[in-house]
């Protein structure tokens, strides 16, 4: 049963996840019937993601699962509506790109060359950097899923 803290939360998380995906969208020229899905996609996508996480899914595993989700949905929604996948999916993760923790990297990187080495800022350094790049690779990964599955000219065996 889900706790109404929770619920809170989830919906907190999905409405304020529509709204970069629809303003990414419109920054991609996605056409205007299009936007909606963009909004719906980016926020099941941050949503999911958000389920995930406060079940004990580590956030570079539940942005892959939510990528693929997300994926997934993106080529329904493609075939229904006769659009490239990308249309839906990319503008719809772009609310899961790891910010903080790429700025938490700069930031280390930054006062790495300011204050000199130390073994506080390098292991900051290599936490958020490494924690970016699994994020980041958990999307296009997960962005890549529906194609690897389903538009294969070849057998998998």
């Amino acid at each position: 049963m889900i706790s109404f803290g929770l619920l809170l939360g989830l919906l907190n998380d999905m409405f304020f996840a529509a709204i970069p995906a629809v303003g990414f969208a419109l920054v991609f020229n996605v056409p205007q019937n299009a936007l909606k899905y963009c909004a719906i996609g980016g926020a099941l996508g941050h949503g999911s993601r958000y389920l995930m996480m406060h079940y004990g899914i580590p956030i570079e595993w539940a942005t892959f699962f939510a990528a693929t989700l997300v994926g997934m949905v993106g080529v329904h929604w493609s075939h229904r509506f006769l659009a490239h996948p990308k249309v839906f999916t990319v503008a719809s993760v772009i609310p899961m790109i790891p910010g903080v923790f790429a700025f938490k990297a700069m930031i280390a990187l930054v006062e790495l060359n300011q204050q000199g080495y130390s073994l506080e800022l390098m292991s900051s350094l290599m936490e958020n950097f490494l924690k970016a790049m699994f994020i980041i690779a958990g999307l296009a990964v997960g962005l890549a899923m529906p194609g690897l599955l389903f538009y294969r000219r070849r057998p998998i065996v």
